[in-house]
């Protein structure tokens, strides 16, 4: 059945016109009054609802019910990742999302190879939500990633939320996973750009209570890393 994600209040036997880029979509699937469709809006559950009118630029919906399920993981998992190429960062919030990252949190480190203007940032900062969201839709969650504006590395190192094991992925890392506490409930992660983070940079995590983490002997691509550590610890830690 086709699912979509709304920005929006949902409530059982209400009857309401889908936004535009959902209409869109919905026309795109060629889908007729009638059809039956999912919806979800991030705050848990979802909803089973009816095509009930098909116009040129809008779609209406009657919501028939309401079903529990969540399909969350019990591992509250924050992605903090220095910001990479366009269409690399992409993949990193596509796949974070299908993966069950809680947070992401994009930050300009050292030696990243990409600036974000700052007129720019929320224009990003919305398209990467629109790609969470595509994502949730797709994999099944009832609720999508929480996307934080970017910060320089420095100033979000200075205010970081509290975790119960904060992590920084590094080729010289002093650890494996092997070698990691056998519960817990909150993880932050540490990716750096395509040229990694900095001496100092990787210093001051350290210091501020980040375990240095190495995968194995080959050396990943930053889009790569995210996939794979949060798989990894999803099975060590969360619902896989």
């Amino acid at each position: 059945m086709p699912r979509f994600y709304l920005d929006a209040p949902l409530h059982v036997a209400s009857s309401l016109d889908l936004p535009e880029t959902v209409a869109r979509h919905v026309q795109v699937l060629r889908l007729q009054p009638g059809d039956a469709i999912t919806l979800f809006n991030g705050l848990g559950g979802e909803y089973q609802a009816t095509v009930t009118a098909m116009g040129k630029r809008h779609v209406s919906v009657q919501v028939d019910s309401q079903t529990s399920d969540e399909r969350e993981s019990p591992l509250q998992l924050t992605l903090v990742q220095a910001l990479s190429a366009a269409e690399r960062m992409d993949y990193t919030v596509q796949k974070a999302t299908e993966l069950g990252v809680n947070t992401i949190q994009v930050v300009q480190s050292a030696y990243c190879g990409h600036k974000l203007a700052a007129d720019r940032v929320e224009k990003r900062l919305q398209h990467w939500r629109g790609v969470a969201e595509s994502a949730a839709e797709q994999c099944g969650r009832t609720r999508v990633p929480t996307l934080l504006a970017p910060m320089k590395f420095d100033d979000w190192l200075s205010r970081m939320p509290a975790a119960e094991l904060r992590l920084l992925l590094s080729p010289t890392g002093a650890k494996r996973l092997d070698e990691l506490p056998a519960k817990t409930s909150s993880v932050q992660v540490l990716i750096g750009p395509e040229g990694g983070f900095s001496d100092q940079e990787e210093a001051a995590a350290i210091a501020a209570g980040f375990t240095p983490l190495i995968l194995g002997p080959r050396l990943f691509r930053t889009e790569t890393v995210t996939p794979v550590i949060a798989a990894l610890l999803q099975a060590r830690y969360g619902d896989f």
